[in-house]
């Protein structure tokens, strides 16, 4: 394996033109990928922040393509799964190019392959931040008992709430806001991306939002209940429902999960939802700053 068996840019178009149909070859562990250059297409490219983002992928001279990666700055790189030694020849790649990569997100194996690659041509330390499960919707299960209210679509007059709600959860998690809020919400609203869940006399206590169909897969993030109404069912009400209208939609429906949360696991298998791999987060200190190089190409 070459590192110039890695091929990258800055071209979202010809990325798709080369590696989208591997990545809709299997929706379910590419829906990252698939999901954020849809809104990247949609939205323009500086729709993460103002560096533009990086795209990538693996192909020898004349054979199909066998991996691919996406960066949006200052997210960590996110790379599909590949093997020890090409997880290498990606970090060797990198450096020639002078790509500083804070982190990397990927299945835990290749996660952790690439990891440690990193490590021992850069001097960085790899730490790891979060461990996550990818699930897929199987039998729907509405979690009893079913609280007071009802569901519904967000509106262009849940715009504020929304935006609010979306500040909070990334505090919540512990997440750098990956857009400016009321851009969040606008987009959400647009497509139907955000079901409440709202008590008899009107008021929202929990939202559910579902990202735009991409090659056949929907996943749902993200599923926030304000803490002082936590634990009266509303977020599963609202996650079961959003669930519902997408599976009678005819699409595949995903999510992830933090490990370490437990209680969310636990709603998720609940209501139907079943494992279909592990993705892991690593974060790398400071080491020797990459070789010269310029930029993506």
């Amino acid at each position: 394996m070459r590192p110039d068996d890695w091929h990258l840019t800055e071209d979202l178009d010809y990325f798709l033109s080369r590696a989208g149909d591997f990545l809709r070859a299997r929706p379910a562990p590419h829906t990252v990928a698939l999901t954020v250059t849809d809104a990247l297409r949609r939205r323009g490219p500086r729709l993460y922040g103002d560096e533009a983002p990086a795209f990538g992928w693996l192909a020898e001279p004349g054979g199909p393509v066998r991996a691919a990666l996406f960066r949006t700055p200052p997210h960590p790189l996110n790379i599909t799964a590949v093997t020890a030694g090409e997880a290498d020849a990606l970090a060797a790649r990198l450096l020639a190019l002078g790509h500083a990569v804070p982190g990397v997100s990927a299945e835990r194996e290749t996660a952790a392959a690439f990891t440690a690659a990193w490590e021992r041509r850069t001097g960085d330390r790899g730490a790891l931040e979060q461990r996550q499960r990818l699930y897929r919707l199987g039998d729907l299960v509405v979690p009893e008992p079913v609280p007071d209210g009802r569901a519904r679509v967000a509106g262009t007059a849940d715009r504020e709430l929304l935006a609010r709600w979306y500040e909070e959860f990334a505090d919540a998690v512990g997440q750098s806001r990956s857009q400016e809020p009321g851009a969040w919400a606008d987009a959400r609203i647009a497509h139907g991306g955000v079901t409440l869940w709202e008590t008899p006399d009107g008021t929202p206590v929990a939202m559910a939002g579902v990202t735009p169909e991409v090659a056949g897969q929907v996943r749902v993030a993200p599923v926030y209940t304000p803490a002082p109404l936590r634990g009266r069912g509303y977020a599963g009400a609202a996650t079961a429902e959003v669930s519902r209208v997408a599976r009678d939609a005819g699409t595949e429906v995903l999510l992830f999960t933090d490990l370490a949360n437990p209680t969310s696991n636990g709603l998720y298998l609940r209501i139907g939802y079943r494992p279909v791999a592990d993705f892991a987060v690593y974060r790398f200190a400071s080491g020797p700053q990459p070789g010269p190089g310029a930029g993506p190409r």
